[in-house]
């Protein structure tokens, strides 16, 4: 995750199906031991599709 380019918009909580973005202050945080980079999901990471700002890199 990039928190330059974090706009703290929440689509790449919502969009993360592993549960492993959180709000922490005024930016998002991947929690990587969480994060399996979308593996075995259709269209890769879903946090980078979702991202209006291209901050969501994935973990």
């Amino acid at each position: 995750m990039d928190n330059e380019l974090c706009t703290a918009c929440g689509s790449c909580e919502d969009a993360c199906p592993n549960g492993a973005i959180s709000h922490k202050g005024k930016v998002y945080k991947v929690d990587p031991k969480k994060c399996t980079d979308c593996e075995g999901v259709d269209g890769g990471p879903q946090c980078e599709d979702v991202c209006p700002g291209g901050a969501a890199m994935a973990a």
